[in-house]
């Protein structure tokens, strides 16, 4: 058992444990990260994120050559999918991003210690982290293992899919978003549990590979968080699109008759549904089983690591960021935790600016938000003016054919300071970042009406919602 002394261990190298141990190793930290699959990146880079949108992306080209290119002009046979090498494609995207994350490890002296990772109390003057080691620490009793010794520890490793009654997890007929994303065919009927963006995103994957797809929600709401104007919009698109949604509806029985799977649903009416794959898209719920946590007095609140402002647990000397502390479970906020843990360590002021996070939905339309929604505001007495302007009277839309959706401002009556900020329609993932950037900085619907958009973009959708808080658009 060899030993080694870190200023920092990390236990997870997913995108908020990558991105810290690379900004502490910038800040003069000597660090290890702990990881247990064989490639880094964590759920996002390997079986999330990323081979996700690699798949969303080369299924909407897809549906592109087969539904839309002759109204472009372009005349073509049937486009035919060959769905091992889109698979290939997808895996080559992930392999060369969790390569890039490898390179960024020795270009800043981290050492990458592949195994699994238990907290083993204070060794000396230092925290041990007990590493078995091997690809996802699988292995008998006298496996290898390690000791590191860190004088600090940040705890990373992220959520899993979240089991629903009745619906256990089998990787073949039951599954989770990891093995949604290498199916080796196109499945006739698949059920998604869960009208979140997960089960959107994958649905809408399969549907336009030819999948039929019904999705069962038991909310009256799909995105319950989210503007109701754009979950209802984005409804609408997806359901021109072939897909069923079943709300207000339980799957409260299921069996397995010659392959198939045979779900019980109750809702408005009782329905047998008969599928052969069904994606549990549920929620998800973070990942702490084997840390050892209750041994060192981690304090829990509702499910999460409770942590301060300085992302330090009840046990000194021990961290937590991302998926296991409380707010969304979004690559993007861990990134933001991870560098500015990094930076408070180094005894930097850097902090999170949680009222600005947005949400995406990678559908097609895509749904951005950031800010308060419309729900929000009228729950919370909060007075507010709305600029709302369509993608149809867009040009770039109209030339790309991609009118559907609008873009919406929410701002204060009197000095027009943003609110909210929603979007549905195309690129509106890309779009959202200036919307982010005017909230960030408390600006003001005139502050972006003043600014340039180009011409013709979908940019200046934001410019016209913008004017319209003041009933002054010019296209609508």
């Amino acid at each position: 058992m060899s030993e080694d002394i870190y200023d920092l261990v990390v236990i997870g190298g997913g995108p908020g444990g990558y991105v810290a141990a690379i900004r502490a190793a910038q800040l003069g930290f000597s660090v290890a990260v702990v990881e247990k699959r064989a490639a880094l990146g964590g759920v996002c880079l390997n079986e999330g994120c990323i081979p996700s949108k690699a798949l969303l992306d080369s299924s909407e080209l897809f549906a592109l050559a087969r539904d839309k290119f002759v109204g472009h002009g372009i005349e073509i046979e049937p486009p035919k999918l060959n769905l091992a090498r889109m698979m290939a494609r997808k895996d080559d995207v992930v392999k060369k991003l969790t390569d890039g994350v490898a390179f960024l490890f020795k270009k800043n002296g981290i050492t990458w210690v592949k195994g699994t990772a238990r907290l083993a109390g204070m060794q000396g003057d230092a925290h041990g982290v007990e590493v078995a080691l091997g690809d996802r620490g699988a292995g008998t009793g006298d496996q290898e293992r390690q000791m590191l010794r860190g004088k600090r520890v940040l705890l990373v490793t992220g959520s899993e899919a979240a089991p629903v009654p009745g619906l256990t997890f089998d990787g073949e007929l039951v599954v989770s978003a990891r093995e949604a994303l290498s199916f080796d065919r196109v499945p006739e009927h698949l059920l998604v549990v869960g009208a979140g963006y997960i089960g959107l995103e994958l649905g809408s994957v399969w549907r336009r590979l030819g999948s039929k797809v019904t999705v069962v929600e038991v909310l009256p709401k799909m995105l319950p968080n989210s503007d109701g104007q754009v979950a209802d919009q984005l409804m609408r698109s997806l359901r021109k699109q072939g897909i069923e949604f079943r709300m207000e509806t339980r799957v409260t029985g299921f069996t397995k008759q010659n392959g198939k799977g045979v779900a019980l649903l109750v809702g408005a009416k009782r329905e047998e549904l008969v599928c052969d794959r069904v994606l549990v898209a549920a929620g998800r719920r973070p990942v702490t089983e084997g840390l050892g946590l209750a041994g060192l007095g981690v304090r829990m609140e509702e499910g999460r690591i409770a942590v301060d402002g300085n992302f330090q647990t009840s046990a000194a000397g021990i961290y937590a960021i991302g998926d296991l502390i409380r707010g969304p479970m979004l690559a993007h906020k861990a990134m933001a935790e991870g560098e500015v843990f990094a930076e408070r360590l180094a005894g930097q002021g850097s902090v999170v600016d949680y009222e600005f996070i947005p949400g995406i939905v990678y559908t097609w339309p895509e749904a951005a938000s950031v800010g308060k929604t419309e729900e929000q505001l009228k729950g919370e007495g909060i007075p507010y003016v709305a600029g709302k302007f369509a993608f149809m009277a867009n040009g770039r839309a109209r030339c790309m054919d991609e009118t559907e959706g609008f873009v919406k401002i929410l701002a204060k009556p009197d000095t027009g300071k943003v609110l909210g900020i929603h979007v549905v329609g195309p690129r509106a993932s890309d779009l959202i970042a200036e919307a982010v950037t005017v909230m960030t900085y408390g600006g003001s619907a005139q502050d972006m009406a003043m600014t340039f958009h180009a011409h013709p973009t979908l940019s200046e959708a934001m410019k016209e919602a913008a004017l319209d808080v003041e009933k002054r658009a010019i296209h609508a």
